[in-house]
């Protein structure tokens, strides 16, 4: 590649070239590199316009944003005044002081004006405990509708809180966009600051308990038609029986305030917008196409306040969910995703902070040999510095305000994300640098902020500044019982695995814990054209994997010789329980012997993502035997046999 183009592509954080899975080295193709230069509003097309960018690239002065570390300073071209979070302000003379408070300030040089965030040099350390993997709409109860909900967190969060569990690592409840049909998919959310209204119980709601007896037998009609039959998840039918209820409890539900909350009634009057003109705001008249004044005239007041509402009720329904979690350790423990639908809610409303037409993804990898494009928009990392962070901490504020702690999914993306440019397949991608001192020091003061715990998804290709980064900041890397292999590609032993992460099994995209004893997961890849080579090869490698497993757990005096699989299971679970981490987490499917896993990547309908239910209700799972072996394992000391 021409050497000023890799210049530029450096000097803007595009990468020319990455490390694979197999630790070697790729080049990126350069209309790649072009491709995505122009997505940051650089023009690259031609060799005389790559010199001209080149030649307007100089020395930064003053940043859009300003992050340091509590006690560090930060040296300016000259004498500033820093108004802080407070309104008070501090002269300083030549550079940021040592001793300001942690938050968000106002930096003004004699010709600019910076965002100044002050954060944490590291978080507190987090609790030992162990807890429970939980996908919430697999859930399901007597009570529930066709899915997991928030009452059934809240039920489960008290029970488990009882048992001794320390916190409870749910699915994103990211919202959707409340049209039909409904996508399955929790990390293609419409938006990541709102929660999705298929999770409300509907008895649970104020105007339900004030409804008289005829109204509340018409909305509990409504439940049959969530659950149309078969043994997967209808999210369209759910929405549907679910709008339908709230539409009838909609008289009783009292004045919505729409002043006090500018961010959740500009997601609302998308939702009212979206009724009428569809899911995706693209397609919308073109006066409609951005956030406004014109939208909010056009958008139906009733239907903004209904939605409002909703939000409301979830927020109400949450807060009783982690109140029955207040005897744990941690608490309910929100999942991050990567992005939103760039269609949606967010993508309309924070579209001058995302990168237009581009989708994150990753590159090819063992598990996903054909590359990854998940379809989602992503940060413009210059416009998020530009704009002092602000879409990124609204979205963190509201995430925590609920929370025990979060999980990041792929944590990887506050370094760098795999872009996929327009009309190109995921293999031509590459990544985009983003500045992790802003994006993990934003996340640790807000984090710090709401009492937090922090667990960083830190698998696949990863490099070794992201676990480094984690550490620092004691925040939790994670530990996949799967993935925790030496160079060599042998299982690590349990005492050699690392202090500072959440121990698993598995994870939503991989094989449950019977799915590997079994081979389901070599069988359904084969079924759906998914493996980049012979299947006879893929099943060697799965069974070899298997008995060096087995091995490991021998080796540890955890599983006798003529084990079954159900004993290999709790093996694993003690396995994991003698590891120094911080927190160790168990699957209901992995409990309950489902050998499906949540999710298949590369697949979209081939496959039942995010349909699956737990083979087990709620009220059948307290008294489990299975799952009163693993509640045993997991409250042992460490070490028992």
């Amino acid at each position: 590649m021409d050497a000023d183009l890799v210049a530029l592509a450096e000097a803007h954080g595009v990468a020319t070239w990455f490390e694979n899975s197999q630790r070697q080295r790729q080049d990126v193709p350069e209309a790649t590199v072009v491709a995505v230069l122009g997505l940051l509003g650089v023009d690259a097309s031609s060799a005389e316009a790559v010199r001209a960018a080149l030649a307007e690239v100089r020395e930064p002065g003053l940043p859009g944003t300003v992050v340091v570390r509590t006690g560090a300073t930060y040296a300016l071209p000259g004498p500033a005044t820093i108004t802080l979070e407070d309104g008070s302000t501090v002269e300083a003379a030549a550079g940021v002081p040592g001793d300001l408070p942690l938050g968000w300030h106002t930096l003004r040089t004699a010709d600019a004006e910076a965002t100044l965030v002050v954060v944490p040099e590291r978080l507190p350390e987090a609790p030992e405990a162990w807890g429970w993997m939980l996908q919430l709409y697999a859930l399901h109860s007597a009570g529930s509708w066709g899915m997991g909900d928030l009452g059934d967190l809240r039920e489960f969060a008290g029970w488990a809180a009882a048992d001794g569990a320390g916190l409870v690592l749910l699915n994103p409840l990211h919202a959707i966009t409340p049209t039909l049909p409904v996508p399955s998919s929790p990390y293609s959310p419409s938006s990541r600051r709102f929660a999705n209204p298929l999770y409300l119980r509907i008895a649970d709601t104020a105007a339900y308990q004030r409804a008289d007896e005829p109204l509340r037998a018409n909305v509990d009609a409504l439940a049959g038609a969530a659950r149309p039959g078969g043994d997967l998840i209808d999210y369209t039918a759910v929405w549907q029986a679910k709008r339908a209820a709230l539409e009838l409890l909609w008289p009783l539900a009292g004045e919505v305030d729409l002043a006090s909350d500018p961010g959740l009634t500009d997601f609302a009057t998308f939702c009212a917008l979206a009724e009428t003109h569809g899911p995706d705001w693209h397609t919308w008249p073109e006066e409609l196409r951005r956030p406004g004044p014109a939208a909010r005239a056009a958008a139906n007041a009733d239907r903004v306040a209904f939605h409002a509402w909703l939000q409301h009720l979830l927020d109400e329904q949450l807060a009783a969910a982690t109140a029955a979690a207040d005897g744990m350790s941690v608490g309910v423990v929100l999942d991050l995703a990567v992005g939103i639908d760039p269609s949606g809610a967010d993508g309309w409303l924070l579209q001058d902070v995302l990168a237009e037409g581009v989708h994150a993804g990753a590159p090819p990898d063992a598990f996903n040999q054909l590359g990854q494009d998940w379809g989602l928009a992503c940060w413009r990392p210059d416009r998020l510095a530009a704009t002092g962070y602000a879409a990124y901490r609204d979205m963190l504020r509201r995430l925590l305000r609920r929370a025990g702690g979060i999980r990041v999914d792929h944590v990887a993306q506050l370094w760098r994300l795999w872009w996929v440019p327009p009309g190109m397949a995921s293999t031509e991608g590459t990544y985009v640098r983003y500045d992790p001192d802003a994006m993990l020091g934003i996340l640790a003061l807000e984090a710090h902020r709401a009492g937090a715990v922090v667990v960083g998804e830190d698998l696949g290709t990863v490099l070794p500044v992201v676990t480094k980064g984690l550490q620092d900041q004691n925040m939790l890397g994670s530990a996949v019982l799967w993935f925790t292999k030496t160079d060599d590609g042998e299982y690590v032993a349990s005492a050699d695995y690392p202090r500072n992460a959440l121990a698993s099994i598995s994870t939503h995209d991989l094989p449950t814990a019977s799915g590997f004893l079994t081979g389901e997961h070599v069988t359904v890849r084969a079924e759906l054209n998914q493996l980049a080579g012979p299947v006879e090869q893929e099943r060697a490698r799965a069974d070899a994997d298997r008995a060096e497993l087995i091995e490991l757990l021998r080796g540890e005096k955890l599983l006798a010789e003529d084990a079954t699989n159900a004993d290999i299971v709790v093996a694993m679970h003690a396995f994991l329980r003698n590891t120094p981490c911080r927190l160790v987490t168990a699957s209901l499917y992995d409990v309950l012997d489902e050998v499906r896993q949540p999710n298949l990547p590369g697949t979209t309908d081939e496959y039942p993502n995010w349909r699956i239910p737990l083979p087990a209700s709620l009220e059948e799972i307290q008294t489990d035997p299975r799952v009163r072996r693993i509640v045993g394992v997991l409250n042992a000391t460490k070490g028992a046999a």
